[in-house]
């Protein structure tokens, strides 16, 4: 039997898998399952990588920092199919996805976890494509609904299609919301 990948925790943030642990493999957690799926895979000497943020949430009149994992419903394990079915055995993973682009996936990981290592102040938003409908959730313009408009991701047309007409606002990608 070969050896066990095992993701070391160094200052709250797991370090890195390396290739020689295995595929990358995408697990879709059950609703606010991430950190436990992470304890299980460590207690289980599967590697894994959960990026985490801290964030700011309000109760009341008191505020305190808590940390949420950067992709809600999903942990990144390293290892082999074997390894993904003994997660899937917890009761707490909705499906196991196969990574295509293994080295894309890695160069993305890698630029992230450097970033989180960094202290970066990364604000988790959703991926916008150039024609997906969106919303604004809150600020002045909040309820305003429009079309991405260009690569930016931050670019919101406002048509008229009857007229032909449009018009543009510039707003920051992590006010907005897909709309299904």
């Amino acid at each position: 039997m070969g050896k066990r990948c095992v993701s070391t925790v160094i200052e709250n943030l797991p370090e890195l898998p390396g290739p020689d642990c295995g595929d990358w493999r995408l697990l879709h957690t059950r609703s606010r399952q991430e950190k436990a799926v992470a304890a299980d895979l460590r207690a289980m000497g599967i590697a894994y990588f959960l990026p985490i943020v801290v964030q700011p949430r309000y109760y009341g009149r008191r505020k305190l920092l808590v940390d949420l994992p950067l992709y809600p419903g999903y942990v990144f394990l390293r290892g082999s199919l074997d390894d993904a079915y003994s997660a899937d055995r917890t009761g707490r993973i909705a499906q196991i996805i196969q990574v295509s682009d293994q080295r894309q996936l890695d160069w993305e990981l890698r630029n992230l976890h450097l970033a989180l290592t960094r202290q970066a102040p990364l604000e988790p938003y959703p991926f916008l494509k150039v024609g997906r409908k969106v919303e604004v959730r809150s600020g002045p313009f909040r309820g305003v609904q429009g079309i991405i408009e260009e690569n930016d991701g931050r670019t919101l047309s406002l048509q008229v299609q009857m007229l032909g007409r449009g018009v543009s606002l510039e707003i920051d990608g992590a006010l907005l919301e897909p709309l299904e």
